[in-house]
């Protein structure tokens, strides 16, 4: 199969040990989340109609242990990893990098685990330790970037994601105070008379910090971190030079999706529907805009088709379709719990797909990468050495990407049903979708769809975790290899 190494220098990056123990850690959070996300969904898809997360406290538990534990703990070593790496400097601080690890490890699955058996009031400690993780990537990752000026498009996509980043994490631990000492009151923490003047006397309520707190964690972080990675790995997986058009996208996507997120946090945090709405909408079009460039790429590919080509492909789709529903929603309101990931129903499993195959397929690639340099980048000329893409079994990762894609599709079919979208209600968002009243079962396809995903999910970290354990077993130790 082709090396897809390209030209970029390995020589400003962190020890190998620090990348491959996030990734491994986010493996087990991966697992963990769904897991126990699997079961509880499917009660939720009965109770609400339509809701992909299971209701309370358990929603927010799984929630976490996949946004917090497996992605946000992945975003972390792939950018400790490839940020000196793209941007051509050396790491701030490796034991930084290290503590971020531990800290947030502790903190997601302490305030999971204390959300899951239904004891919130407990979380501030965790919660404590899981914003110090947060602080410790950024202030790590921030004087790193703060290094590499001038910044390309990619490093200051990265930069305004950390920063969305430390400000989730420090709402998160007011919503995790609030549980124990009751921060904001049912009738909203009341504003300052100017400020009341503006957006009105409704105070500040922990619905709205929350809304914020999503917005800034999920579609700033996360969704930002996606596209600064797709600026860079689009070209170098499918191997095609951005055209003119390509390059007006990236400069609208570049303005529009990282100011509208704080125009729709800002918003939600204040109540304010017009300021919220005109975020979103923001957000969608440039969250839109980066897929569809991303699949003109896809489409155009030269080359043998790898892991990560055909996963991005999905992406690209993915994008377009949550862009779409999401600005439709939002034009109708962009506050409120239902509208957090775009479109009451299909938003959270479009959401979850784009992220989702931009991680695997990206992780496809990195950590055979990682380990391929540990293990046999000096032996190179002095013997014979697997390329990159013989790590890992081939016929695993078709057999994961169909699992999870078929699933991920029967999922979004039987959700849409449930809440009466393929019946022809508001596709929009209106007052119609999302009030279908609950069923008793959330039927076979959703059930299906749960199941295959699962297994793909088992699959690939099976698939992925062999490469590290067969071929540099020695570097989550800090043991050499080669």
């Amino acid at each position: 199969m082709e090396d897809l190494r390209g030209d970029l220098s390995t020589d400003a990056a962190p020890p190998t040990t620090i990348p491959l123990r996030h990734f491994v850690v986010g493996f087990g959070f991966l697992a963990l989340g769904t897991a126990v996300g699997v079961g509880s969904t499917a009660g939720s898809l009965a109770a609400t109609g339509g809701s992909f997360l299971a209701a309370g406290l358990d929603g927010v538990a799984v929630a976490h242990l996949l946004f917090a534990g497996w992605v946000g703990i992945t975003i972390f070593g792939a950018m400790t990893q490839f940020v000196p790496v793209w941007a051509g400097v050396e790491l701030y601080s490796d034991r930084l990098a290290s503590l971020d690890l531990t800290l947030s490890a502790v903190g997601v699955a302490g305030f999971a685990g204390l959300l899951w058996i239904g004891r919130p009031a407990a979380t501030a400690a965790f919660a404590t330790v899981l914003l110090a993780g947060v602080w410790a990537f950024a202030a790590n990752l921030l004087a790193t970037l703060w290094r590499a000026r001038p910044l390309d498009v990619t490093e200051r996509h990265f930069a305004a994601a950390v920063g969305y980043l430390a400000l989730a994490a420090s709402l998160g631990w007011l919503l995790a105070i609030d549980y124990r000492y009751g921060l904001f009151p049912a009738t909203g923490l009341g504003w300052p008379d100017a400020v009341a003047g503006v957006v009105g006397s409704g105070g500040l309520s922990r619905s709205a910090v929350a809304d914020a707190h999503v917005t800034l964690a999920v579609l700033g972080g996360v969704l930002t971190t996606v596209v600064a990675a797709l600026y860079q790995l689009g070209p170098m997986f499918t191997r095609e030079q951005p055209t003119a058009v390509d390059r007006v996208a990236t400069q609208l996507e570049s303005v529009a999706a990282p100011t509208g997120v704080l125009v729709l946090a800002g918003g939600r945090l204040t109540g304010v529907e017009g300021v919220a709405t005109v975020g979103g909408v923001a957000v969608a079009l440039g969250t839109g805009l980066a897929g569809a460039v991303l699949l003109r790429r896809v489409l155009a590919a030269s080359g043998a088709t790898t892991p990560m080509v055909s996963r991005y492909a999905v992406v690209g789709v993915a994008a377009v379709a949550w862009a779409t529903s999401a600005a439709l929603a939002w034009t109708d309101s962009a506050t409120g719990a239902a509208v957090r990931f775009g479109h009451p129903t299909l938003g959270l499993p479009l959401f979850a797909a784009l992220v989702g195959f931009v991680v695997v397929g990206t992780l496809y690639h990195v950590v055979p990468f990682i380990v391929w340099l540990e293990r046999y980048a000096d032996r190179v000329g002095l013997e014979q050495v697997p390329m990159i893409d013989d790590l890992y079994d081939a016929r695993i990762a078709r057999t994961d990407l169909w699992c999870t894609l078929t699933g991920a599709l029967l999922v979004v079919v039987g959700v849409a049903g449930e809440a009466g979208v393929a019946g022809g209600l508001d596709i929009a968002g209106g007052a119609g979708v999302g009030s279908v009243p609950a069923a008793t079962s959330i039927g076979l396809v959703v059930r299906a769809g749960l199941v295959l995903v699962a297994l793909g999910v088992a699959l690939f970290v099976a698939n992925v975790a062999r490469v590290v354990v067969e071929h540099a077993p020695g570097a989550l130790r800090g043991e050499s290899d080669g």
